[in-house]
């Protein structure tokens, strides 16, 4: 029986690259000087920092908590399995 893949870590991956491609080719194609480009890009440093470790964040509090239920589950099904002398 094969095994479901989980495919969020790419999903997340594939989000962070589109979003830093993006900004990137925003910045690169802004009628800005160059000073004004730079803060931009000072300041979009930041904010997908900030959006990486949010994304982080809730990626492994939905890691911990599906392993808290694989715990409970095994737990449950330890309690209920017949004891073989």
């Amino acid at each position: 029986m094969e095994k479901p893949t989980n495919n969020n870590g790419k999903l997340v991956g594939a989000l962070l690259v589109g979003a830093a491609v993006g900004g990137a080719l925003g910045i690169l194609f802004a009628p800005d000087k160059g000073s004004v480009t730079r803060r931009k890009i000072a300041n979009k440093s930041g904010d997908i920092s900030d959006s990486i470790k949010d994304t982080f964040n809730d990626f492994t509090g939905m890691a911990k908590r599906e392993v808290d239920s694989l715990k409970s589950k095994s737990h449950n099904v330890a309690d209920h399995a017949p004891i073989k002398a």
